[in-house]
């Protein structure tokens, strides 16, 4: 049988994390910026890209102690910072983790410990009420884009009679989440099923989207918890968001 250290190494696109240092990000895919924006009701609603950077350095580090004096890079100070980089997350998601919301014609997997605090979940009712009302046209498309636009994956919207998950399509591609209505960085946002594993070749589920701490302090490493957002840690990447929204559009 094929080590999966094998299998993830033979992928164009991947993504190593180091157990003391940075992100090497293999492949080189795209990166850039990618900023909540809010509706008029000031909720979350779509992402815009904004600047772009790099990654054709082959691997490209990225920091993921929250201290680099040149993110998105690791600039090495993660060596002489106070930071525990131990890597906590299960390689696996585990069933006994993920909840389901049963609707009228809608599943929703909920599983909290991928929470990233980016608040897609809440605009025009949250999605949990809103799957449970999916026999209303307006609330099932609603609960769809909510679910969908949850970066972290954490949830994910099901037919009930399909038991197909509506996902985004993505391209392999990293994004670094601003949150300016909150003041606050956010994380990796790694799309399209980048397979991630660790220096030591245990492999994480591959997932067509999830976010990846840059903060340094999550206690789910090497996921985001949220942490960012409850300790203001901004990355001072100058930038405005100019660029592409994210499409609309599910499969």
């Amino acid at each position: 049988m094929q080590h999966p250290k094998n299998k993830i190494n033979d992928a164009p696109i991947h993504i190593t994390v180091t157990e003391q240092g940075p992100y090497l990000v293999y492949g080189c895919p795209p990166l850039a910026m990618q900023y909540i924006m809010p509706d008029d009701n000031n909720e979350s609603w779509y992402f815009q890209a904004g600047r772009s950077f790099s990654t054709k350095t082959d691997p490209t580090a990225l920091c993921r102690c929250g201290s680099s004096k040149r993110h998105p890079y690791c600039d090495g100070s993660h060596a002489n910072t106070d930071w525990n980089p131990q890597l906590t997350a299960s390689p696996e998601i585990r069933s006994d983790e993920v909840e389901t919301v049963e609707g009228a014609t809608l599943d929703l997997l909920d599983n909290s410990k991928f929470c990233v605090f980016a608040r897609f979940c809440h605009p025009g009712g949250d999605t949990w009420d809103l799957t449970e009302h999916s026999d209303a046209p307006d609330s099932r498309q609603l609960a769809i884009r909510e679910a969908s636009m949850c970066p972290s994956g954490r949830l994910t919207a099901r037919d009930r009679k399909t038991r197909q998950p509506f996902e985004f399509h993505f391209e392999p591609s990293l994004g670094l989440i601003e949150d300016n209505a909150i003041g606050s960085s956010g994380g990796l946002w790694v799309r399209g099923g980048i397979p991630i594993q660790r220096a030591t070749g245990e492999t994480y589920a591959i997932r067509n989207r999830v976010v990846l701490c840059r903060c340094g302090q999550s206690s789910n490493k090497p996921y985001c918890d949220g942490t960012h957002a409850s300790v203001k840690w901004r990355d001072k990447i100058e930038c405005v968001p100019d660029g592409e929204t994210l499409p609309e559009k599910v499969y």
